[in-house]
Order: C-alpha cells, then structure tokens, then sequence
C-alpha cells in the first residue's frame, strides 16, 4: 500500500456517516466537536475527496478516451457488446439511456453535495479552512459543465434541486469561486497536499477554463467555433505563470515513469491527481481493457482475466511519430513477449493454439492441429463482415490482435484475485506538462507573450524531457493538438480538446457507420441521464437529445 494513504483511512471512517444523512437536519449536530482545526478540517472532508474516484476509474475515462479519436472498444463475437454502451461513444450515437452517463453526473453531484454538507458544518465560507472545499466543488461543476453543460448551481444543503443554470452561467460561477479562494489554498505541495485542493490546482483549473472560455460560454455549443473570440487568453496564461513561476514542479520524472503503479505526491509533474489504491482506494481499472484478451499473463501472474477490448486508433498511433521519443512506448504492438520490471524480455509470449483458433474462418484438414504461435498485435483494426451492428472484430486470436495496446498505467502485477482487477496507478488530472502546452496554446491563439516564453520554447521543454526533436521553426495549432495527443493519451483530455478545436465532428475509426453524426454538433456535450431526468421533472433535456 502507498504511505501516503494510511492517514485517509481514519478520515474516511470519520466522515462515512455524511454520505446518508437527511438534508434537513442540522448538520452540526452529527459530530460532538466543530472542527476548528486544520486536521479536524482535513478529517471531516475526506468524502470532498472521494467521491469521483469511481468514475475517473472508469464511466469518466471511458467516454472521454471512446468518444474521442483515440481510441474504440470493439465486441469480440458475442463477448463484451454489452448492448452497445461502447459501440455509441465511438459512434457517436449515444443516448441519455447509456449506462455510463449516470456515474459522471452522479458522481459530481455527490461531490457538490460532500462539499455543502462540510461548508455548512464549517459554517465560515470565507476561512482558509473553507476555501479547498469551495475549489472542489468548483472542480466538480467544472465536470458537469464540460460534460452536460447546464447544471443546478447549489452552494446551500437543500431539500430539491433546482433549475439547471446556463453553461455560461455555470462558467462564471466556478471562475467566480476559484478567484475568491485561490489566495487562501495552501501553496505547499507534499504528501499533506496531494489529491487535494491547492493553490495551483485552483490556478491549473482556471487555466483549464480560460483556454474554453468560448466553448463553455456559447449559447448554444453546436455554435461555437474555433474562430470565436476567447478574451480570456491572456488570463490563461497568467494562471499558467503562477505555477511556473512557483518553481514547484518540473519535468524531472521519466515519462512512463509517472504512470506506474507506484507513482505517488513524489512525481514533480503531478499538481493534482486522483490516488488509487488496489487495495484501500479502489476503482481503477484501465489496464484491464488494454492487456491483450489472450496475455493475461504477459506482465505478471494476474490472478482474473482481462477483457482486451479497448485498441488503439491507427490514425491516433501515427501521432506517435517523433524519432527517439520516449512517448512512443505508449503502445505496444508486433511481436510479443513477456515484460518484467517494465520492460519486455527476449521471452516470447507463446499461445498454445491451431489455425483455426487463430483465423476462425480457416477450413484448411490441419485446422485444429495445435502448435505454439508467438502472439503478434496488428496495427489495422477491421471488422468482420457481419460486424458492423456491434463493432466485432472475432474472438480468434486474429480478431484478438487487431490494434495497439497502450500500457502506459502500467498494470500493477501485485494484484490478488480480492482486490478485483483494481490498480494502485494514481491517475493526473492536472499535470506541468499541460500548463507548459496551455500556455503555448494561449499564446498561439493571441495572449501576449510573458516572461520571455514563446510557443516553440514551451513546447521544446516538452520535447527535451521525452528526448524528441525540438521545434526549430512556429508551431501551428494543428501541431500543438498532435502535441497534445501523444502527452495527454489515455488521460480523459482529449474530448475536451477535440471540440475545443472543432475537430470533434471529424471522420475516424468506423464512425462512418452512423453518418450523420459528423453533423450532429449538439453531441459535444451529452444529455442528462434519463435517471436524472426522473428525478427533475421540471429539467428541459439538453437540445438534440
């Protein structure tokens, strides 16, 4: 287990009573002591933390990396359609009916309310106590809006919602709480800090809304475009220079170093992160998707099978194509072999199989004469001709194979049968790399250049700690997304960016199956769960859906 989790385990118990509380009753009244201390504070708001663990474990992850370019999640004959929930980020083609929408809303609701329910034990919203409880909720708002758009802007415990408020107006509102309190957050950045609310964080995420600032504050998002005004770049970009300039994090880490399991408040790029543990912090569970269906065993002795449906893209793995760039490891692909201390070995990884287990249409007499075949992953992703209806590549070791595989959560090989497929890989949420790669982008799209800094300077301390060539001429946006793909892959970013572009509509994988997606705009943000919409009757569905 990390160590810098054993503190939580005692704050969790603490506050395990908050979640299932009655709005209506004092909320003072649970606890036998206000907690007018730092560590009292930090104890009764262990649940501010927790509550998005689960999706950013899987439900957020997977419909920001499958409705993207990135990557596709593919049925495996009948295995793994599961009434197509995949299939429709990939198509384009969800409905407020798919399965995973809930966990987003839900659980950044649940958050907002673990927030209000801790303001009002504090009963001071303006304390320094008071102020990464409010840079959370804010955190979560920023979820809703990104995701859904319009969202009940709530600040007080109350008994019903109320009415969703305007994206613009949601946008104004987090911007308005993370300038109130950045000056409050703490500035230190240690074990005590991390996966919590500080100062760069606040800073990071308004960064992060700033450089959107035109996509979250069109009327209509099928409106917007990227030629649309953004006059807050240049804000972007100071926040970007506060946490430069605070000198507290760097590039110092490898690259796939900073994804492994055990990764932690040590990583100098990491400004806020989610802490997962296979044991105590469940809900991680990326590399069960990657590992290839038939290697269960290739990167240690796991004890439960993996799924292998998610693959690479291969016009997304052409981005990886930098000469000596440590990010090419992301996938891997060819022939295989067994890894051990995060590096493959001159051991073939050897499947016990026939011809027919490899090509379920081979009719040759030796088809179902074993041998042992060196599993081999294809670049070329292609569906069986009756696969369309649920994106079916077979359950051969061919249909197997199809697409690069990304390891770069590396999976954690100590895991037991108990722990459930779980990892112990804390997953970044803001890291330096980005606020580098933001203010590249603020600038490229007209901030004023600050403390010498230009596009080709910011991105070059990218490409330095990667070992990939430098830029020696202006980059373009065009070049500045690719830049961004093969950073951010795999780190539920690349939705957001894609229809921060106006690339969101573009044409790849087999999103051809359902046209008339390319035209539907209204899909860059998703429509409120039909679960949801029970419960609010008096909520107007997102338009289009």
């Amino acid at each position: 287990m990390k160590t810098y989790i054993k503190s939580l385990i005692i704050l969790v118990l603490a506050t395990s009573t908050m979640g299932c509380s009655k709005l209506d009753v004092d909320i003072k009244s649970q606890y036998t002591a206000f907690p007018n201390s730092p560590a009292a504070a930090e104890a009764v708001s262990a649940d501010v933390y927790n509550a998005y663990r689960g999706a950013m474990g899987r439900d957020h992850w997977m419909a920001q990396t499958l409705s993207s370019d990135e990557a596709v999640s593919v049925a495996m004959g009948t295995d793994w359609y599961d009434g197509g929930v995949y299939r429709e980020f990939h198509l384009h083609n969800w409905s407020a009916d798919n399965n995973m929408l809930p966990g987003i809303w839900n659980s950044a609701m649940t958050g907002i309310t673990s927030c209000n329910k801790v303001l009002a034990l504090f009963g001071d919203d303006e304390s320094t106590n008071a102020a990464p409880i409010r840079a959370m909720r804010a955190y979560y708002y920023f979820i809703l809006m990104d995701n859904f758009g319009a969202a009940p802007i709530i600040t007080k415990l109350v008994e019903q919602q109320p009415d969703r408020s305007p994206r613009a107006e949601v946008c104004k509102f987090i911007e308005s709480e993370l300038l109130t309190v950045i000056n409050k957050l703490p500035t230190n950045v240690d074990a005590g800090t991390y996966g919590k609310a500080t100062q760069y964080m606040a800073a990071a995420l308004l960064a992060k809304v700033y450089l959107n600032w035109a996509v979250y504050n069109s009327i209509d998002p099928a409106n917007y475009t990227p030629g649309l005004t953004n006059d807050k770049l240049q804000r972007a970009a100071e926040m970007c220079d506060l946490i430069i300039k605070s000198g507290k994090f760097n590039l110092s880490d490898k690259f796939l170093s900073k994804f492994r399991p055990d990764n932690g408040p040590q990583v100098k790029d990491f400004i806020f992160a989610m802490p997962f543990d296979r044991d105590r912090q469940q809900g991680m569970t990326y590399s069960r998707f990657w590992i290839h269906r038939s290697a269960q065993k290739q990167f240690g002795d796991l004890p439960q099978s993996v799924g292998g449906t998610f693959r690479c893209l291969p016009s997304y793995l052409d981005k990886f194509n930098l000469p000596g760039d440590d990010r090419n490891a992301s996938y891997i692909g060819g022939k295989q072999y067994y890894w051990a201390n995060y590096a493959p070995t001159t051991n073939p990884l050897l499947i016990n199989t026939s011809k027919r287990g490899i090509d379920q249409d081979y009719t040759g007499s030796d088809a179902d004469n074993k041998f042992d075949w060196q599993l081999e992953i294809t670049r070329d992703i292609n569906l069986r001709p009756n696969g369309a209806a649920t994106l079916d590549v077979g359950n051969d070791q061919k249909g197997r194979s199809m697409g690069y595989r990304s390891i770069k959560f590396y999976m954690d090989i100590n895991v037991t049968a108990a722990q459930n497929r779980n990892q112990s890989n804390d997953v970044p949420i803001f890291r330096y790399a980005d606020i580098l790669l933001m203010k590249a982008e603020a600038l490229l799209r007209g901030a004023a250049a600050t403390n010498g800094e230009t596009p080709v300077s910011l991105i070059n301390q990218i490409r330095r700690y990667v070992n990939a060539p430098v830029l020696t001429t202006i980059p373009t946006l065009d070049d500045l997304l690719d830049e961004r793909a093969r950073e951010f892959a795999d780190e539920s970013w690349r939705r957001n960016d894609l229809i921060r572009f106006g690339k969101f509509e573009d044409n790849w994988g087999f999103r051809n199956l359902y046209a008339v997606g390319f035209s539907q705009k209204f899909r860059r943000i998703f429509p409120v769960p039909t679960t949801v919409l029970n419960l609010n009757t008096n909520w107007k569905q997102n338009m289009g859906y």
